[in-house]
């Protein structure tokens, strides 16, 4: 277990022990139902705080990819104790003094409740299981959006809900901190980060290569820091293409500023892209983030690409100086040999660094990639290597199997999730 999923459990966990202990004088099922009900604001609070993009806490859950899997996952859980919530609510009877502003407080919980369960529900399930259907995007992301609105509801409700006399204010010291944190984090994500951390580009080249399209971006102003294998939030409001999406950078750090991110056709919003975009168009991107970089790894390093996941390993590649004493061995995915791109990045890379070889598999020609064939295209034992991976996950998921099942397990494992949950 990561430190961050120990570090967001660990207040859930608090809440809901202190709130059982709390008001277990009153009854089993009182105490019950606070548990579950503080537990769910501590949840929704800390969703809210990692949706803010923390970088500071980057390294401790290990990149942001894995901030949005907890993001989700607290989201999830927050739905799962609310629900538990309303069906175990605590009823204290004569034992509180009911005032105007509680009586305001339970009423706005209970017409909240079922907008929120829903709200969660598009959040967070935006495929629906078992079946082929998907949530529109748009109404997807503003139900992120909106989010806030209705935590602030139930924050008022937490403040001002009528309880007993003479209760240990600790649990509402600590709810309160936790639903305050997380409408600021809410607060700043809406309205602040789009001004204070997107910077201002502007598109120098665009080139075509099949249904990948790769955009050269110039910073108008402070050129951005970054490091091979990181990835930026990008959006283009001057051409329609307001909402960020993450891509990878594609091009190791230049003295000019200068980025590309390859950016392949698979939804709406990345096949409108070619044809909105034009030379000298201001875009706006926000980053860097990640943890990708294979300095971290060993001697010996298996790089391994399904389709567009190749981009960082471009950027890596595009870094290796010839004093590079790494032995790495790059095998990129593809459908077709038409489909693979930035080969001439790679061909310099092994020209240049002798410690460095790649192999295309064109899965349409040569059939879908083995563990047996990638332990046989490698010049060292895989069972003595880091693996890094960027593609689909049953690319991964594949290869791994087969290679527990051959013997040849690589010491560790590296990869960033191909999708955000």
């Amino acid at each position: 277990m990561s430190l961050g999923l120990v570090l967001v459990a660990l207040p859930c966990i608090l809440a809901a022990a202190l709130g059982f202990a709390t008001y277990a004088p009153y009854g089993s099922e009182a105490a019950i139902g606070i548990a579950l009900g503080a537990a769910a604001v501590v949840a929704m609070g800390e969703a809210l705080i990692l949706a803010a993009r923390p970088r500071l806490l980057e390294p401790v859950f290990g990149g942001l990819d894995r901030i949005y899997g907890v993001h989700k996952w607290l989201g999830i859980s927050a739905l799962i104790l609310m629900i538990l919530h309303d069906l175990v609510e605590p009823e204290f009877g004569r034992r509180v003094r009911e005032t105007g502003m509680g009586e305001i407080a339970g009423d706005a919980g209970e017409l909240v409740f079922n907008a929120l369960i829903a709200l969660v529900a598009i959040s967070w399930f935006r495929r629906l299981p078992f079946t082929g259907l998907e949530i529109p995007y748009q109404l997807w992301r503003f139900s992120h959006r909106f989010m806030g609105v209705l935590f602030a509801v139930v924050v008022f409700h937490q403040f001002f809900v009528d309880v007993p006399a003479g209760v240990d204010p600790s649990l509402s010291v600590l709810l309160n901190v936790f639903g305050l944190v997380g409408l600021v984090a809410w607060v700043h994500t809406q309205f602040l980060a789009p001004r204070l951390r997107r910077r201002d580009f502007t598109v120098s080249a665009i080139g075509r290569h099949g249904d990948t399209t790769a955009v050269t971006l110039r910073p108008k102003g402070r050129a951005m820091r970054w490091r091979p294998g990181q990835f930026v939030f990008f959006s283009a409001p001057e051409a329609g293409l307001s909402e960020p999406h993450p891509f990878t950078i594609s091009n190791a750090p230049r003295p000019d500023g200068a980025l590309t991110l390859s950016i392949k056709g698979l939804g709406g919003w990345t096949r409108r892209l070619p044809g909105a975009l034009r030379e000298g168009m201001s875009v706006q991107v926000e980053g860097p983030y990640g943890r990708f970089d294979f300095r971290r790894g060993g001697t010996r390093q298996i790089w391994l690409a399904g389709g567009i996941g190749i981009t960082p390993f471009l950027a890596w590649a595009e870094s290796l100086a010839e004093t590079e004493r790494r032995d790495i061995h790059l095998v990129y995915c593809v459908r077709t040999p038409e489909e693979a791109i930035g080969l001439e990045t790679l061909q310099a890379a092994a020209a240049r660094n002798p410690g460095f070889s790649f192999e295309l598999v064109a899965t349409a020609w040569d059939g879908r990639l083995t563990a047996d064939r990638l332990i046989a295209s490698a010049r060292f034992p895989i069972g003595e290597a880091d693996l890094w991976f960027c593609g689909p996950t049953g690319l991964k998921d594949a290869i791994l199997k087969g290679l527990a099942a051959l013997g040849q397990t690589p010491r560790r494992v590296r990869f960033e999730h191909f999708e955000f949950a």
